[in-house]
Formats: structure tokens, C-alpha cells, sequence
């Protein structure tokens, strides 16, 4: 796909969201972005707003709107007056605790959402759609893939999000075999970077790390493939262009997991501070670890280089020099 194209990205203002964009402009290509902002419930309004309008920083285009994926006529309309070549679809319910706490909202947005964009793609002759799913399919690791867990994998979720995850991948496939809709899956895993929120696992380290606090490790022997939300944004963008990833599934990690409390224990190192409080592992989530993105290499030249010290400190210098989270909380 050497041409200019026409992309839509769902919550093209998010963490992942508005580094793909910014990604795919640099590369020439118009993006238009339809993302509602919404806290979730959870996320200050404070803190969302700050990093929205940081966020939007970044970005070039002006073709900005708050439809709402659940809105069919929105979205039907969003597509007839624009007319993308591709959807890459990141507007979702962001991680487990986010849908359990309103499960029947995130089903909506996850489910019939998603059903939205797949019918006005059919509709309006999208070429290509881009689902952002999640390395939380697969449920619990199984361990004698020694390489790393690969596509083939068995999908055997625990907890509600990784449900709504998986069934979306096969409504994707679903279209693909009666629509004729190519489309491309996306697997990541742990993603941390700078213009995050705060309240996820990295950030939850880092924070507590740099205020002098106690991390909480559930499980020290838990792993997760860490990934810096900058290799997560070009591997999406390199997937979406590359004309060889139509009806694939793809693993996009860092391919090296880390345990918990080596984690943790970095974050400490960084910061010069804070206290590691070793817990049970949660039931309530997968025993996850190490993915194979071996797929991603071959297939369109996917390269993560930022290994995990590099991407803590980096996420640390960012995160103690803003007015959100900095140094006036690090007491």
C-alpha cells in the first residue's frame, strides 16, 4: 500500500490510539478519529483531560469526533462521509477491572460496537480492518512453548474481558468468511509509555516507586511481557499497511517477559525508593508470560527495540518532570 490512504482509528485519542496515529502521519497517510474521552468510571477527569490535550499534541488532524461506536447511525455516517481504507479498531473497554466493573456497558461498546463498524465497513467498502484484541485470549500460559506462546496457542480467557476480546476476533473472522472483509488481528501485551493513566500495572510501580510508597506484587513469580506503547504503535501501523498480514493473527510484543517483582524491583532501583509488599497471585487473572511475535517479524519486519530498562526509565523521567504526577506527589 505505497499510496496515501484514508485511516479511521477508533479511540484514536488513547494511550495506543494516538501514538498510531501519529505514526501513520508521519508516514503521509489522513486519519480521521472518532473517540469519546470517557473516564470508564474509574480514570479522574482531571488527569484524562491532561492527557488528552498532551495527546493531542502529537497528533496533526483536525478530523476529530465523539461518536460513539455503539451509536450505528454515527458510525454509519462517519464512514459514508469519509470513506477510510482502513479501520484500525482500539476503541474498547481497556483491561479486566475496567469491565467488571460495569460488565453490560462493556459489552455494549466491545460487542455491539464492534458490529457497528464491521456492517458500515461492509457497507462503505472498507479494503481492511485492524482489531485490536489482547494477549488475555489465550488465558493461562502454557509453559512447554518454550520460545514464547505463539498464535496456535489455545484461546481459553479468564474474566469477562478477555471473553468480550476473543468473541470479537471471531466476529471479525465471521465477516472475513461471509463479507469478504480482509481483516488483521493484534495481539499486545502489557503496554507501558509515557501518556498513560495511572492506573495500571507500570504505572501503578513507577508511581508508587517515585513517591517512596509500597508496591503491592500479586504473585512473584507471575510474568508479563512487557511492551513499550512505542513498538506496540509501529507494529499496528506496519500490520495495517503491509499487504501481507490480510486474515492473520498477530502476537505484538517485546518477545522477553519479566516477573512481577523483577518489575517491581527495577522500579525501585530507578526511583532510589519505595517498598515491595510480595502478595498470593490473584486467581482472578491468567498466569500469563513470555509471547513468540516471530509471525509479526517474518510477515511485515516487525523490530521492538525498547527493552524494559530503557522503557522504565524513560516512563519514570516523564512521569516525575509532568504536573500531573510529578514532583509535587513524591513525598
Amino acid at each position: 500500500m505505497g499510496r496515501v490512504l484514508k485511516i479511521l482509528v477508533t479511540g484514536g485519542l488513547g494511550f495506543i490510539g494516538h501514538t498510531v496515529v501519529a505514526m501513520l502521519e508521519r508516514q503521509g497517510h489522513t486519519c480521521i478519529i472518532t473517540d469519546t474521552q470517557t473516564t470508564y468510571g474509574i480514570v479522574p477527569q482531571v488527569e484524562l483531560g491532561y492527557l488528552v490535550a498532551e495527546r493531542k499534541k502529537k497528533i496533526q488532524t483536525d478530523r476529530i469526533y465523539s461518536i460513539d461506536i455503539t451509536d450505528s447511525d454515527g458510525i454509519s455516517w462517519l464512514l459514508s462521509e469519509h470513506q477510510p481504507d482502513i479501520i484500525i479498531h482500539l476503541a474498547s473497554f481497556p483491561r479486566q477491572k475496567v469491565v467488571n466493573s460495569n460488565p453490560q456497558w462493556g459489552s455494549r461498546v466491545m460487542s455491539e460496537g464492534l458490529l457497528n463498524l464491521l456492517e458500515a465497513s461492509v457497507e462503505h467498502n472498507v479494503k481492511k480492518f485492524v482489531y485490536v484484541s489482547s494477549s488475555m485470549v489465550y488465558g493461562n500460559f502454557r509453559h512447554d512453548y518454550f520460545d514464547g506462546v505463539d498464535e496456535y496457542h489455545p484461546t481459553e480467557p479468564i474474566g469477562q474481558y478477555g471473553i468480550l476480546k476473543l468473541a470479537g476476533e471471531w466476529l471479525v473472522r465471521d465477516y472475513s468468511r461471509r463479507k469478504n472483509l480482509a481483516y488483521t488481528i493484534i495481539r499486545p501485551s502489557a503496554v507501558y509509555g509515557p501518556l498513560d493513566v495511572e492506573d495500571r500495572v507500570v504505572s501503578k510501580f513507577l508511581l508508587a516507586a517515585m513517591r517512596g510508597q509500597e508496591i503491592a506484587v500479586n504473585g512473584p513469580k507471575e510474568q508479563l511481557d512487557f511492551t513499550h506503547v512505542d513498538d506496540v504503535g509501529y507494529g499496528i501501523t506496519q500490520a495495517a499497511l503491509s499487504e501481507n498480514t490480510d486474515n492473520m493473527i498477530y502476537n505484538l510484543t517485546r518477545g522477553s517477559s519479566k516477573t512481577l517483582l523483577e518489575a517491581a524491583e527495577l522500579a525501585v532501583k530507578i526511583a532510589g525508593q519505595g517498598t515491595i509488599r510480595v502478595n498470593d497471585r490473584d486467581n482472578n487473572f491468567p498466569s500469563r508470560g513470555q509471547l513468540n511475535n516471530t509471525r509479526a517479524i517474518n510477515d511485515f519486519g516487525y523490530s521492538p527495540v525498547v527493552n524494559i530498562e530503557e522503557g522504565f526509565q524513560q516512563y519514570y523521567d516523564w512521569l516525575i518532570n509532568n504536573p500531573i504526577y510529578g514532583t509535587e506527589k513524591a513525598v
